[in-house]
Formats: structure tokens, sequence, C-alpha cells
């Protein structure tokens, strides 16, 4: 036998550059040495990590996929499906109605003056008496990836016949490539509103990607100064393996550890803006699903789990219309509750010693980056 050529030990086998890997069993471990072949035999070179071992990646798939199963073949998992598919129906005719943009209406100071209590329906002027800077603070509502403000027609209106004067949508681009680009619009349009209304600060309700812009403003763009509280739907927070299926700038934004969801983690020392995220274990777009969840060290969360909700169905979900018009009807300056029941979303209150106070306390679901 020629000396260039040796025999293979088995479970070996060459690589083109004239190395012999060891080829690990079905259940042994992966290898740490490659063999290289000389005129003289066999000589072992240490390798640390030359083949990263896949296991435990496809044993966190293998175990979201089964969870994922387990809800959709739920009851509520199948109830879920249903109503995704009308949702998604109904939004599709809605759809052209949403490309243009909104009418501009009367401002805040043009509104206070145009109505007296008793033209009101009861819903708004018992939200007017009881609360009129909720009344009043602008509402803005961020859409999703390749959507617009029809997403929002059932929260819109609710809002609207809740008391809420001021509920404006911002229409970004669906071809728009940045996150970034998408926040500084949205800072301009913030900007503008309180301009327009003489309000400080803001609320801003961000579905899917919407989310992710709006927390990237109030993060790294000093938002927080700006907006009082932001409820996000289904926006993935942690990123999405799904943006794998798309190969465009924005997506590999949003996927996990990639450099805008590191900007995202790091530490947001200071931050006055409350968040409300709620997520969904039928969301079919955010992969692991608990991406959806915000759980940051730094910034005060509510984590609300739906079950059975799809997606497209956030924004017209009947629970999540109700929770977050009730959430804003009773939040006072500093976050806290001003009616007695309504679960605070984790501000500490910063009344004068003595003042009485609505909500004692902190729910254990209201902490500083956990929720329910």
């Amino acid at each position: 036998m020629p000396a260039s050529v040796q025999r293979q030990d088995p479970g070996t086998a060459p690589d083109c550059d004239g190395f012999v890997t060891q080829v690990p069993s079905s259940r042994g471990p992966l290898p740490t040495t490659v063999r290289h072949v000389t005129p003289s035999g066999f000589v072992d070179i240490a390798v640390e990590d030359r083949v990263p071992d896949p296991r435990p990646a496809l044993t966190r798939v293998s175990r979201t996929t089964r969870r994922g199963v387990r809800a959709l073949c739920s009851p509520a998992g199948l109830r879920g499906v249903g109503n995704e598919v009308a949702w998604m129906a109904a939004h599709a005719a809605l759809y052209p109605l949403g490309v243009l943009g909104e009418r501009k209406g009367p401002n805040g100071r043009e509104q206070a003056g145009r109505f007296a209590l008793g033209d009101l329906p009861p819903l708004q002027r018992g939200l007017l008496m009881g609360d009129v800077v909720a009344a009043g603070t602008p509402i803005l509502l961020l859409h999703g990836l390749v959507d617009n403000r029809s997403a929002f027609t059932l929260l819109r209106r609710t809002l609207r016949r809740r008391g809420f004067g001021q509920v404006l949508t911002l229409n970004y681009s669906p071809f728009t490539q940045d996150v970034r680009k998408a926040a500084e619009r949205l800072a301009r349009l913030v900007e503008d509103t309180c301009a327009a209304t003489g309000y400080e600060r803001v609320h801003v309700v961000g579905h899917s990607l919407g989310g992710v812009v709006a927390r990237y403003y109030v993060q790294r763009m000093d938002g927080a100064d700006r907006v009082h509280t932001l409820v996000t739907l289904g926006s993935p927070h942690s990123g999405t393996y799904a943006a794998h299926l798309l190969p465009s700038p924005l997506a590999r934004q949003l996927r996990p550890g990639s450099t805008l969801m590191a900007e995202l983690a790091a530490p947001a020392p200071g931050c006055r803006t409350r968040f409300v995220s709620f997520w969904s274990d039928l969301d079919q777009l955010v992969v692991p699903k608990r991406s959806a969840r915000l759980d940051h060290p730094d910034l005060s969360v509510r984590n609300v789990l739906l079950r059975g909700v799809g997606h497209m169905s956030l924004p017209f979900h009947g629970r999540v219309v109700h929770e977050i018009a009730t959430l804003l009807a009773h939040l006072d300056e500093d976050g806290g509750t001003v009616t007695a029941g309504v679960t605070p979303i984790g501000a500490v209150s910063s009344r004068p010693a003595g003042a009485p106070r609505a909500a004692a306390g902190r729910p254990s679901g209201a902490r500083r980056g956990a929720g329910s």
C-alpha cells in the first residue's frame, strides 16, 4: 500500500483538505479532534468546537413546535383560527379605505370649545367629567408591516365612543426598510401632535412592527419624555424566526440577535414610559411566541397573555380593545390608577405624603420586566 494512502479507521471520513474527521454515531458526542494523514500514519489534532452541536437548537425548535400544535388543536385554538380567518377577510375589505391618510380635524384647543357636556353621549360625558386629562390625551395608533390604519378600525371607533377626543393614526410606507427611519417619522408626528393639542405627553398603541418602532423611539430616541404609555400587540420584542423567510433589510432587523434587537436590549435607565404588551399563544408570525413578551429590567412592563388569538386578530379582539380603553381611561399623571379595582401597570406613585390613593400597592403581575 503506498505511503500516501492509509487505511481509514471506522467512523472517519476524509476532508477535501487532507484531514480526516471522526464521524460521530447518531447518539455519540460530536468530535473535538481531526486526524491528519501523514506518510508515517495518522496524527490527531485537537480542535475546539470545530462543529457546533445542533441538538440543543433542534430540541428547542421541537419543543416550540409541540407547544404550537397543542395550542392550535385546542378548542380555543380552533376558535381562534376561525376568528383569524374572518378578521383577515374583513380587514382585506377595509384595507383600501386605509390607504389614504387620515383627514385632519380640529385640534385639541379647538375641540375643547365646540361642545357642551349636554351635547355628548353618556360614555363620553362620563370620561370627560371623570378625568379631563385622560379624555384629551392624544392616542397614536401605529400599524404593522405591509398594513395601514384600517387595522385599527374597531379600536379607533371604540376609543372615540368611550370619550377619547384625540385618536390619530400614522400610515408609514409599506416599503419601509428601516425601523429607525419609521421611528423618526413617529417622532415628528408626536412633536406635531403635542404642539397642536397643547398636551406634553401622548399614548401610543403599536401592532406588530408598529410596537417595535414605537419602542425604539421611546428607548433610543428620548421618546420616554413624550410617551406616557406604550401598548404593543403581538410585537416581536426579542425578534422572530419568521423574519428569516423575508430577504429584506427590515426583516433582518427583526431576527433574533440582530443589531436592532441588541440596541433594544441595552440598558434604559430612567425610562418613564409605562409598557403593556399583549401576546398570544396562537400568534403565527412571532416565533417563538414568548418573543412578543417584553422583558427588560429597566422598563415598567405588564405582559398580558391571550389564548387562541391570531396575529391579525389582535387589534380587533374584544378583550384587547376593552382593556386598552379601560387602561387609558384610568391613568393619572404618574401612571397610577385613579379608579379602585383597575389593575395598575406598575407605576410608583409620586403623590405627597398623606394624599389619598385609589389603588394601593403593586400587584405581582405589574412589576418591572414581568407580567401575566
